[in-house]
Protein backbone atom coordinates (compact mmCIF):
# COMPACT_ATOMS: atom_id res chain seq x y z
CA UNK A 1 0.00 0.00 0.00
CA UNK A 2 0.98 3.00 -1.03
CA UNK A 3 1.69 5.88 1.98
CA UNK A 4 0.34 9.16 1.66
CA UNK A 5 2.51 10.72 4.65
CA UNK A 6 5.33 9.03 3.34
CA UNK A 7 5.05 10.62 0.00
CA UNK A 8 4.84 14.15 1.25
CA UNK A 9 7.67 14.03 3.77
CA UNK A 10 9.89 12.79 0.72
CA UNK A 11 8.73 15.33 -1.61
CA UNK A 12 9.56 18.16 1.42
CA UNK A 13 12.92 16.25 1.61
CA UNK A 14 13.81 16.85 -1.62
CA UNK A 15 12.70 20.87 -1.60
CA UNK A 16 9.89 20.25 -4.56
CA UNK A 17 6.39 21.80 -4.77
CA UNK A 18 3.60 19.53 -5.46
CA UNK A 19 3.82 21.09 -8.94
CA UNK A 20 7.50 21.00 -9.40
CA UNK A 21 7.23 16.79 -8.62
CA UNK A 22 4.08 16.32 -10.82
CA UNK A 23 6.28 18.36 -13.61
CA UNK A 24 9.17 16.12 -12.79
CA UNK A 25 7.58 12.53 -12.81
CA UNK A 26 4.88 13.85 -15.92
CA UNK A 27 1.46 14.14 -13.96
CA UNK A 28 -0.64 16.38 -13.18
CA UNK A 29 -0.26 18.62 -9.91
CA UNK A 30 -3.74 17.88 -9.30
CA UNK A 31 -3.14 14.34 -8.97
CA UNK A 32 -0.06 14.61 -6.82
CA UNK A 33 -2.49 16.45 -4.22
CA UNK A 34 -4.41 13.42 -4.40
CA UNK A 35 -2.12 11.36 -3.67
CA UNK A 36 -1.05 12.88 -0.85
CA UNK A 37 -4.60 13.27 0.40
CA UNK A 38 -5.02 9.74 0.28
CA UNK A 39 -7.69 10.11 -2.48
CA UNK A 40 -6.10 7.80 -4.69
CA UNK A 41 -3.57 5.31 -5.08
CA UNK A 42 -0.36 5.74 -7.79
CA UNK A 43 -0.20 2.69 -9.93
CA UNK A 44 3.11 0.85 -10.03
CA UNK A 45 4.57 2.83 -12.27
CA UNK A 46 4.21 6.39 -10.95
CA UNK A 47 5.19 4.93 -7.54
CA UNK A 48 8.61 3.57 -9.20
CA UNK A 49 9.17 7.43 -10.25
CA UNK A 50 8.21 9.44 -7.48
CA UNK A 51 11.20 6.61 -5.86
CA UNK A 52 13.28 7.60 -8.62
CA UNK A 53 13.19 11.46 -8.72
CA UNK A 54 12.50 11.66 -5.12
CA UNK A 55 15.53 9.69 -4.22
CA UNK A 56 13.81 7.42 -1.77
CA UNK A 57 13.77 3.64 -2.27
CA UNK A 58 10.62 2.24 -3.27
CA UNK A 59 10.36 0.32 0.00
CA UNK A 60 9.89 3.78 1.57
CA UNK A 61 6.86 4.32 0.14
CA UNK A 62 5.19 1.34 1.55
CA UNK A 63 5.92 0.81 5.18
CA UNK A 64 3.67 2.37 8.35
CA UNK A 65 2.43 5.95 8.66
CA UNK A 66 5.42 8.19 9.33
CA UNK A 67 5.04 10.53 13.03
CA UNK A 68 5.87 14.52 11.22
CA UNK A 69 5.94 17.25 13.60
CA UNK A 70 3.39 19.52 13.96
CA UNK A 71 4.22 23.29 12.57
CA UNK A 72 2.57 24.37 15.71
CA UNK A 73 4.64 22.28 18.28
CA UNK A 74 8.04 23.21 16.63
CA UNK A 75 10.24 26.26 18.36
CA UNK A 76 12.50 27.38 15.27
CA UNK A 77 15.86 29.12 16.50
CA UNK A 78 14.59 32.04 13.85
CA UNK A 79 11.37 32.13 11.58
CA UNK A 80 12.60 35.29 9.47
CA UNK A 81 15.35 33.53 7.74
CA UNK A 82 13.53 30.71 6.24
CA UNK A 83 11.45 30.42 3.30
CA UNK A 84 8.01 28.16 3.64
CA UNK A 85 9.89 25.57 1.64
CA UNK A 86 12.92 25.70 3.74
CA UNK A 87 10.47 25.37 7.11
CA UNK A 88 8.67 22.49 5.59
CA UNK A 89 12.01 20.18 4.56
CA UNK A 90 13.35 21.13 8.30
CA UNK A 91 10.28 19.79 9.97
CA UNK A 92 10.15 16.51 7.41
CA UNK A 93 13.71 16.09 8.52
CA UNK A 94 12.28 15.72 12.06
CA UNK A 95 9.91 12.81 10.74
CA UNK A 96 13.25 10.98 8.91
CA UNK A 97 15.14 11.33 12.71
CA UNK A 98 12.01 9.70 14.36
CA UNK A 99 12.62 6.72 12.44
CA UNK A 100 16.39 6.41 13.31
CA UNK A 101 15.68 7.48 17.44
CA UNK A 102 12.75 4.84 17.61
CA UNK A 103 15.89 2.20 15.75
CA UNK A 104 18.45 3.35 18.38
CA UNK A 105 15.82 3.01 21.26
CA UNK A 106 14.89 -0.98 19.92
CA UNK A 107 18.62 -1.20 19.74
CA UNK A 108 20.50 0.48 22.70
CA UNK A 109 19.89 1.55 26.44
CA UNK A 110 19.98 4.99 26.98
CA UNK A 111 19.39 7.50 29.19
CA UNK A 112 15.40 8.65 29.80
CA UNK A 113 14.44 12.39 29.55
CA UNK A 114 15.45 14.39 32.70
CA UNK A 115 14.16 17.90 31.50
CA UNK A 116 11.52 19.29 33.71
CA UNK A 117 8.61 21.40 33.10
CA UNK A 118 9.42 25.27 33.82
CA UNK A 119 6.48 26.85 32.12
CA UNK A 120 5.40 29.00 35.51
CA UNK A 121 9.38 30.05 36.14
CA UNK A 122 10.76 33.54 34.60
CA UNK A 123 13.70 32.69 31.90
CA UNK A 124 16.56 33.55 34.29
CA UNK A 125 14.92 31.64 37.17
CA UNK A 126 14.84 28.91 35.20
CA UNK A 127 18.26 28.60 34.16
CA UNK A 128 19.49 29.11 37.59
CA UNK A 129 16.90 26.41 39.03
CA UNK A 130 17.76 23.85 35.80
CA UNK A 131 21.59 24.44 37.17
CA UNK A 132 20.77 23.65 40.71
CA UNK A 133 18.53 20.71 39.52
CA UNK A 134 21.15 19.04 37.39
CA UNK A 135 23.90 19.81 39.84
CA UNK A 136 26.07 22.10 37.56
CA UNK A 137 26.53 24.65 39.87
CA UNK A 138 28.10 28.02 38.31
CA UNK A 139 31.01 26.46 36.77
CA UNK A 140 30.99 26.07 32.92
CA UNK A 141 29.71 23.57 30.92
CA UNK A 142 32.12 21.54 28.50
CA UNK A 143 30.02 20.23 26.05
CA UNK A 144 26.03 21.22 25.57
CA UNK A 145 25.86 18.25 23.35
CA UNK A 146 26.84 15.84 25.49
CA UNK A 147 24.54 17.28 28.62
CA UNK A 148 21.40 17.31 26.36
CA UNK A 149 22.17 13.71 25.75
CA UNK A 150 23.25 13.01 29.40
CA UNK A 151 19.59 14.13 30.20
CA UNK A 152 17.96 12.31 27.38
CA UNK A 153 17.58 14.72 24.56
CA UNK A 154 17.96 13.83 21.22
CA UNK A 155 20.49 15.80 19.02
CA UNK A 156 20.11 15.82 15.26
CA UNK A 157 21.81 18.35 12.63
CA UNK A 158 20.27 19.77 10.18
CA UNK A 159 22.26 19.19 6.85
CA UNK A 160 20.74 21.14 4.85
CA UNK A 161 22.51 23.56 2.32
CA UNK A 162 23.00 27.37 3.73
CA UNK A 163 22.62 29.24 7.38
CA UNK A 164 19.10 29.98 6.93
CA UNK A 165 17.81 26.87 8.10
CA UNK A 166 17.98 27.50 12.17
CA UNK A 167 18.19 25.36 15.38
CA UNK A 168 14.52 24.32 16.28
CA UNK A 169 13.54 22.18 19.10
CA UNK A 170 9.82 20.10 20.02
CA UNK A 171 8.51 17.45 22.46
CA UNK A 172 7.67 14.09 20.97
CA UNK A 173 5.82 12.44 23.96
CA UNK A 174 8.59 12.09 26.83
CA UNK A 175 10.92 12.40 24.70
CA UNK A 176 12.74 16.39 23.88
CA UNK A 177 14.33 16.79 20.53
CA UNK A 178 16.78 19.30 19.30
CA UNK A 179 18.33 20.28 15.94
CA UNK A 180 21.27 22.20 15.04
CA UNK A 181 22.29 24.20 12.03
CA UNK A 182 25.96 22.49 12.77
CA UNK A 183 27.03 25.46 9.83
CA UNK A 184 27.52 27.64 12.60
CA UNK A 185 30.57 28.51 14.87
CA UNK A 186 30.69 26.23 17.64
CA UNK A 187 30.02 29.09 19.60
CA UNK A 188 27.16 30.03 18.27
CA UNK A 189 26.29 26.32 18.03
CA UNK A 190 26.61 26.31 21.90
CA UNK A 191 24.10 29.25 22.12
CA UNK A 192 21.50 27.54 19.64
CA UNK A 193 21.43 24.19 21.67
CA UNK A 194 20.74 26.47 25.05
CA UNK A 195 18.03 28.31 23.56
CA UNK A 196 16.56 25.37 22.25
CA UNK A 197 16.74 23.68 25.74
CA UNK A 198 14.85 26.74 26.93
CA UNK A 199 12.24 26.45 24.58
CA UNK A 200 12.09 22.84 26.06
CA UNK A 201 11.56 23.72 30.00
CA UNK A 202 10.15 27.26 29.47
CA UNK A 203 7.18 26.08 26.49
CA UNK A 204 6.71 22.27 27.08
CA UNK A 205 4.02 21.45 24.33
CA UNK A 206 2.71 24.70 24.01
CA UNK A 207 3.56 26.59 20.71
CA UNK A 208 6.74 27.89 21.63
CA UNK A 209 6.51 30.88 18.52
CA UNK A 210 6.76 34.63 18.76
CA UNK A 211 8.91 36.94 19.45
CA UNK A 212 8.54 36.64 22.87
CA UNK A 213 8.96 32.86 23.35
CA UNK A 214 12.14 33.88 21.43
CA UNK A 215 12.92 36.32 24.01
CA UNK A 216 12.54 34.24 27.04
CA UNK A 217 14.57 31.38 25.60
CA UNK A 218 17.32 33.88 24.70
CA UNK A 219 17.21 35.15 28.36
CA UNK A 220 17.50 31.65 29.26
CA UNK A 221 20.25 30.76 27.38
CA UNK A 222 22.64 33.49 28.74
CA UNK A 223 21.47 32.90 32.26
CA UNK A 224 22.54 28.89 31.64
CA UNK A 225 24.95 29.29 29.51
CA UNK A 226 26.99 32.41 31.51
CA UNK A 227 25.69 32.29 35.20
CA UNK A 228 26.01 36.09 36.83
CA UNK A 229 27.60 35.66 40.21
CA UNK A 230 30.94 34.47 38.76
CA UNK A 231 30.50 37.42 36.38
CA UNK A 232 30.23 39.49 38.86
CA UNK A 233 33.36 38.06 40.69
CA UNK A 234 35.18 39.47 37.88
CA UNK A 235 34.58 42.77 38.84
CA UNK A 236 33.43 45.77 36.03
CA UNK A 237 35.00 45.14 32.80
CA UNK A 238 36.38 48.38 30.62
CA UNK A 239 37.95 46.36 27.86
CA UNK A 240 37.54 44.31 24.96
CA UNK A 241 40.43 41.79 26.21
CA UNK A 242 38.78 40.74 29.27
CA UNK A 243 35.51 40.29 27.04
CA UNK A 244 37.74 37.74 24.98
CA UNK A 245 39.22 36.23 27.92
CA UNK A 246 35.47 35.63 29.36
CA UNK A 247 34.37 34.39 26.09
CA UNK A 248 37.03 31.78 26.21
CA UNK A 249 36.66 30.77 29.64
CA UNK A 250 32.55 30.28 28.94
CA UNK A 251 32.85 29.05 25.09
CA UNK A 252 30.25 31.22 23.78
CA UNK A 253 30.30 33.89 21.54
CA UNK A 254 32.10 37.30 21.52
CA UNK A 255 29.33 39.00 20.77
CA UNK A 256 26.98 37.08 23.45
CA UNK A 257 29.34 37.96 26.22
CA UNK A 258 29.64 41.06 25.58
CA UNK A 259 25.53 41.23 25.28
CA UNK A 260 25.76 39.37 28.96
CA UNK A 261 28.45 41.59 30.67
CA UNK A 262 26.14 45.00 29.71
CA UNK A 263 22.72 42.80 30.54
CA UNK A 264 24.38 42.30 34.65
CA UNK A 265 25.49 45.54 34.76
CA UNK A 266 29.10 44.65 34.37
CA UNK A 267 29.55 46.88 31.04
CA UNK A 268 28.49 50.34 31.06
CA UNK A 269 25.93 51.20 28.17
CA UNK A 270 29.04 53.33 26.22
CA UNK A 271 31.78 50.45 26.87
CA UNK A 272 29.19 48.14 25.41
CA UNK A 273 28.17 50.17 22.37
CA UNK A 274 32.47 50.61 21.91
CA UNK A 275 33.24 47.22 22.71
CA UNK A 276 30.49 46.01 19.97
CA UNK A 277 31.98 48.82 17.37
CA UNK A 278 35.18 47.20 17.91
CA UNK A 279 34.02 43.49 17.83
CA UNK A 280 32.16 44.81 14.24
CA UNK A 281 35.11 45.90 13.30
CA UNK A 282 37.21 42.94 13.25
CA UNK A 283 35.05 40.94 11.76
CA UNK A 284 34.33 39.14 14.85
CA UNK A 285 30.38 38.99 14.09
CA UNK A 286 30.98 36.16 12.19
CA UNK A 287 34.54 34.56 12.85
CA UNK A 288 35.33 34.40 16.15
CA UNK A 289 38.49 35.28 18.29
CA UNK A 290 40.12 32.10 19.41
CA UNK A 291 37.10 29.94 18.13
CA UNK A 292 36.19 26.99 20.57
CA UNK A 293 36.42 23.18 18.48
CA UNK A 294 32.42 22.23 17.68
CA UNK A 295 30.76 20.16 20.09
CA UNK A 296 30.01 16.90 19.09
CA UNK A 297 27.83 13.70 20.11
CA UNK A 298 29.20 10.88 22.53
CA UNK A 299 25.67 8.66 21.37
CA UNK A 300 26.32 8.58 17.58
CA UNK A 301 30.04 8.28 17.93
CA UNK A 302 29.34 5.61 20.18
CA UNK A 303 26.59 3.76 18.05
CA UNK A 304 28.21 4.16 14.56
CA UNK A 305 31.63 2.94 15.86
CA UNK A 306 29.01 -0.12 16.60
CA UNK A 307 28.08 -0.16 13.08
CA UNK A 308 31.49 -0.05 11.85
CA UNK A 309 32.42 -3.23 13.90
CA UNK A 310 29.85 -5.02 12.03
CA UNK A 311 31.12 -5.75 9.02
CA UNK A 312 27.23 -7.05 7.77
CA UNK A 313 25.82 -3.75 8.57
CA UNK A 314 27.45 -0.29 7.79
CA UNK A 315 25.55 2.40 7.26
CA UNK A 316 24.27 1.17 3.74
CA UNK A 317 22.71 -1.99 5.92
CA UNK A 318 21.18 0.67 8.08
CA UNK A 319 19.69 2.58 5.40
CA UNK A 320 18.49 -0.30 4.16
CA UNK A 321 17.08 -1.35 7.34
CA UNK A 322 15.15 1.80 7.52
CA UNK A 323 13.88 2.24 3.94
CA UNK A 324 15.99 5.39 3.81
CA UNK A 325 18.42 7.10 1.47
CA UNK A 326 22.45 7.07 3.12
CA UNK A 327 22.17 11.02 2.23
CA UNK A 328 19.34 11.16 4.54
CA UNK A 329 21.29 9.85 7.48
CA UNK A 330 24.34 11.63 6.93
CA UNK A 331 22.48 14.88 6.99
CA UNK A 332 21.18 13.90 10.44
CA UNK A 333 24.29 13.77 11.77
CA UNK A 334 26.47 15.66 9.98
CA UNK A 335 28.64 17.56 12.52
CA UNK A 336 27.98 15.38 14.79
CA UNK A 337 30.23 12.99 14.50
CA UNK A 338 33.83 13.34 12.75
CA UNK A 339 34.03 9.45 11.42
CA UNK A 340 32.58 8.81 8.45
CA UNK A 341 30.79 5.08 8.27
CA UNK A 342 31.67 2.47 5.42
CA UNK A 343 28.76 1.45 3.45
CA UNK A 344 28.09 -2.59 3.06
CA UNK A 345 26.31 -4.86 0.75
CA UNK A 346 24.08 -7.20 3.20
CA UNK A 347 23.49 -10.22 1.74
CA UNK A 348 20.37 -10.83 4.96
CA UNK A 349 18.77 -8.48 7.38
CA UNK A 350 20.97 -7.97 10.58
CA UNK A 351 19.61 -7.11 13.94
CA UNK A 352 22.35 -5.58 16.23
CA UNK A 353 21.99 -7.24 19.62
CA UNK A 354 20.66 -4.83 22.05
CA UNK A 355 23.31 -3.33 23.75
CA UNK A 356 24.13 -0.61 26.83
CA UNK A 357 25.57 2.96 25.61
CA UNK A 358 27.26 4.40 28.69
CA UNK A 359 27.44 8.14 28.53
CA UNK A 360 29.85 10.44 30.87
CA UNK A 361 29.13 13.92 32.03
Amino acid sequence: MFNKSRLKVARQRAGLTMRELAARVGIEPRTVTGYEAGEYLPSDDVAQKFARVLGFPLEFFAADDLDIPQVEGVSFRSMSKMTARQRDGAIAAGAVAFLLSDWLDGQFDLPHADVPDMREELPQTAAAGLRDYWGLGNRPIKNMVHLLELKGVRVFSLGEDGKEVDAYSLWRGVRPYVFLNTQKSGERSRFDAAHELGHLVLHKHAAPNGLEAEKQANEFAAAFLIPEAPLRAAGRIAGLPKVVQLKQEWSVSVAAMAYRLHETGLLTKWNYQQIFIEISRRGWRTEEPAPIRREQSQIWQKVLSEVRRDEQLGLGGLSELLSLPEGELEKLLFGLVTVGVPSAPRTAPVTPPRGKLRIVK
